[in-house]
């Protein structure tokens, strides 16, 4: 197998949040090329069309004027992002422009990396180069099943697994400096699904991994939905009781139709904190309402928000601890943003 085996969580060589905190500039920034996604998965809200009907949240693709001017507003911030993730809740490459948007970000200036998450399901030849060309870094396929049936099982969706892996391949094989990584949930493969897995897919990607499900989004029940018990992490790694989520404190998350959600699980909507549509990102960014909420979560209120509480994102999936810190953290702030509005 050519491919390394590594997690899509980059661990190595992570800045310490307490020693940046606060940043002047984000370290990445979430943009929802499309809120829409053609599977209906089983384990998504997204794939839930009754269930995304009821919060009203808006179901299509980011105009690619909007798109424009968020990556324009970056120019407001003294520094570039580090990453722009091209994902959030839905399939991106249902936006037909989503090469555009790669490009436009690329020749910014602003922005020295852009990756995406895909089902996989539109990358055809002709897009695969569409999209290397327009410079895309880096790409992680999703992969929902190991035959038709198991596609159709999971994502009430018709796929041709054998074209789906040609396609994977083809990308491979022409991807210039884009790195291409390869997961799967592995709740329900055998010893000998997993290592048909790695047969499969192990020679096509730069990286693979398999992962677990988790309760990363608030207020949906994975585990009822699936029928699992989920009594690991991600990797297998230890669950851990976490209070202070460190996504508000460095990523900022834009949705399909520019309003802005206080971190990326926010699939429902509950956790607004702008609209890029009438203000500028880096006013958000430095805004009252980002900074009540990281004010709260320092204080170890975090719980006490409905949504929040319920989030197993920092639970199960590894993220950075900053809670030995957060006393100090929350004085920092309020020092800083007294000095600032003099």
């Amino acid at each position: 197998m050519r491919a390394k085996l590594k997690p899509r969580i980059n661990l190595d060589d992570r800045t310490p949040l307490e020693t940046v905190t606060p940043l002047p500039t984000p370290f990445v920034l979430f943009i929802d090329p499309s809120s829409a996604c053609n599977f209906r998965c089983t384990f998504c809200p997204t794939g839930d069309h009754e269930l995304i009907r009821g919060t009203g949240r808006y179901q299509g693709t980011m105009d690619f004027d909007l798109y424009k001017k968020i990556i324009d507003d970056l120019g407001e911030f003294e520094k570039p992002l580090k990453v722009l993730r091209l994902y959030k809740d839905g399939e991106p490459l249902l936006n037909k422009r989503f090469a555009d948007m790669v490009r436009y970000a690329k020749q910014s200036g602003r922005v020295p990396y852009v990756d995406t998450t895909s089902n996989g399901f539109y990358l055809t030849p002709e897009k695969s180069l569409e999209i290397v060309d327009a410079g895309l870094d880096r790409i992680n396929i999703s992969v929902d099943g190991l035959s038709d049936g198991d596609f159709l099982r999971y994502t009430r969706t018709k796929v041709d697994f054998k074209k789906f892996v040609e396609n994977i391949r083809f990308l491979y094989d022409n991807r210039k400096n884009c790195e291409i990584f390869i997961k799967m949930p592995s709740d329900f493969l055998s010893d000998a699904d997993k290592q048909f897995f790695f047969d499969t897919f192990g020679n096509i990607c730069d990286r693979i991994s398999l992962e677990n499900f988790t309760p990363c989004w608030p207020v949906f029940d994975v585990e009822e939905r699936m029928g699992i018990e989920i009594t690991k992490g991600i990797y297998d790694n230890e669950i851990v009781d976490i209070k202070t989520c460190p996504y508000i404190f460095y990523s900022i998350s834009v949705n399909a139709d520019g309003l802005v959600s206080l971190c990326y699980l926010d699939w429902a909507r509950k956790l607004l904190v702008g609209d890029v549509k009438t203000e500028s990102l880096k006013s958000i960014w430095e805004g009252d309402k980002l900074f009540e909420h990281r004010i709260a979560h320092l204080r170890g209120k975090r719980k006490e928000n409905p949504v929040c509480a319920e989030c197993g994102q920092l639970s199960h999936c590894m993220a950075d601890n900053i809670d030995p810190y957060a006393e100090e953290l929350a004085d920092r702030l309020i020092k800083m943003r007294a000095a600032a509005q003099g």
